[in-house]
């Protein structure tokens, strides 16, 4: 089983209408469709553009604004995944649940059913500047082509969600990411390899690039899609299958083979995923 998946780097610049964030998105996915993605993932936080639009008042929208967007964004992708036939990640959006907000990423299915997972583990910022609260549960997702998970950003650093990911049935750990500079960027980049490793897992990740002047804690981007494999001889020694520039608007795209996933974890090298040694801590079988 084979599927083409792609992640854009996303350039946050202000904008001043809904209309200017759908045709931006719209410009991504049409593009990742002309390279024949099946998946094509989003950035964490991509959605916060939209505070940029403003109040009239020559200010920027707050993060409790943001859930106000949520229907339209919802039917913006909802229609866009219908129409290209893709799923997409659309990064994540904030939301709200009575009081609390979640950083929720979505998946947009093909067939308009939508799948959300919110971030489990939540930075200091997300708590202390704009009161986010942690998701409770992991889910994996099930489509035509494998079964996959989405971890958002700081998810990605705790060895043991990919674990418990991995062992649910997830293949593919999808990881929109948004960082403001180099420490936070190779934090997640560092990471999604080990993940990899540990787990004989592909690991698809992307970030956000360009600023938005005007929102706090926006105002800088340090961001590159990469798709990572695991390191064996099926795969590229470095285990990157494609990676792209640094802070440049763009998309990458590659083909992940799922079967050499299921060699490399009987025969490969190393045998990570089957060699954990459960007698000598706890692990989820």
């Amino acid at each position: 089983m084979k599927m083409r998946v792609a992640a854009v780097q996303y350039h946050l610049r202000t904008i001043r209408s809904f209309e200017e964030f759908a045709a931006q998105s719209e410009h991504y996915v049409k593009t990742a469709e002309e390279f024949g993605a099946e998946f094509v993932l989003f950035p964490e936080f991509f959605t916060t553009q939209l505070m940029s639009i403003g109040n009239g008042q020559g200010q920027a929208l707050t993060i409790n604004d943001l859930p106000d967007f949520t229907e339209r964004y919802r039917e913006l992708f909802v229609a866009l995944a219908k129409r290209t036939k893709m799923h997409i990640i659309g990064g994540t959006h904030v939301t709200r649940q009575g009081d609390r907000l979640y950083n929720t990423a979505h998946l947009f299915y093909p067939d308009g059913t939508v799948g959300e997972q919110a971030k489990l583990h939540i930075t200091p910022t997300e708590v202390q500047e704009w009161n986010m609260t942690p998701g409770e549960g992991l889910q994996v997702f099930e489509t035509e082509k494998g079964t996959i998970a989405m971890l958002t950003c700081y998810d990605i650093e705790f060895p043991e969600i990919v674990r418990m990911a991995k062992a649910k049935g997830a293949d593919v750990i999808f990881c929109p990411s948004c960082t403001d500079d180099r420490h936070g960027f190779y934090r997640v980049r560092y990471t999604s390899h080990a993940r990899a490793v540990e787990n004989q897992v592909y690991v698809v990740t992307t970030g956000t690039v360009g600023s938005l002047p005007t929102v706090d804690f926006m105002r800088a981007n340090y961001g590159q899609a990469a798709v990572i494999s695991p390191n064996d001889i099926p795969f590229p020694p470095r285990g990157i299958l494609v990676e792209g520039e640094i802070n440049d608007d763009m998309i990458v795209t590659a083909d992940l083979d799922l079967e050499l996933l299921y060699e490399v974890r009987e025969r490969g090298s190393v045998t990570t995923w089957r060699d954990r040694r459960t007698d000598l801590y706890p692990d989820w079988n």
